[in-house]
């Protein structure tokens, strides 16, 4: 129970990656906020999850719902040790065939909300003076990954913000990571083709979201003094 009276909050918790990192901070014994915008889903979870979770139904492309969450965390928790801005989504393809405003939706989720959720959450964690940010990014941002050109530039984004606000925030007594895994089965991945993600399958190139929560565990658990700046996690198979 390494984060008992730890309360955490989760982006894009409702499947996958988040919804995995939830649950092991629950089982650490953290209280937990999930955010997602399906309300159902979410709320169905937290039934199941037990009293430790907390459901909290937020339109991540809504900038004013996303500014506005700190408040509503509080209510749920009192206080806030970690954020993990999780939510994302995938696009990938040849760039002469894509869909600028398939970018753009993906663009302002991976991007604009992931950086306005870590601000709105900033102000209770500098007075505080501790908290820990955890960023979903992935492998694509330290590897030009050629099938998906605006997806790399979306996590090239994410990791240079990262970097730079760890420099900015660690004298207020806040960690910033980022999580860098290669291929998880997740919705994500619903835009592969089909040959594709048969092949990876067969081969074992895919990761599950619960690898990726133990690795996110991992970093919050280090002393208050060491930081987890990168975690890349890939499948064996990958050659990187």
């Amino acid at each position: 129970m390494r984060l008992t009276g730890k309360t955490a909050a989760v982006t894009g918790a409702a499947s996958g990656i988040g919804l995995e990192c939830a649950r092991a901070m629950l089982a650490e014994g953290a209280q937990v906020v999930l955010i997602d915008r399906a309300e159902d889903r979410l709320h169905a979870l937290c039934r199941e999850l037990g009293t430790g979770a907390h459901p909290l139904v937020v339109d991540l492309l809504d900038g004013a719902q996303v500014s506005g969450m700190l408040p509503r965390i509080l209510g749920l928790t009192g206080q806030l040790d970690i954020f993990h801005a999780n939510a994302g989504a995938y696009v990938g393809g040849p760039i002469q065939d894509g869909d600028p405003d398939a970018w753009d939706r993906m663009l302002n989720l991976n991007i604009n909300a992931a950086f306005r959720s870590v601000h709105a959450v900033l102000p209770h964690m500098i007075d505080r003076k501790t908290g820990d940010i955890v960023m979903t990014s992935s492998i694509a941002g330290v590897v030009p990954v050629v099938w998906e050109p605006i997806y790399t530039a979306s996590k090239f984004a994410v990791q240079a913000f990262a970097h730079t606000i760890r420099r900015q925030l660690a004298p207020h007594g806040i960690r910033v990571g980022s999580i860098l895994p290669g291929p998880v089965v997740t919705a994500l991945l619903d835009d592969w083709p089909k040959a594709k993600m048969e092949e990876a399958l067969a081969n074992g190139s895919l990761m599950q979201p619960t690898e990726v929560a133990e690795a996110v565990l991992f970093m919050l658990t280090r002393r208050k003094g060491v930081v987890v700046r990168d975690l890349v996690l890939l499948p064996n198979t990958v050659d990187l």
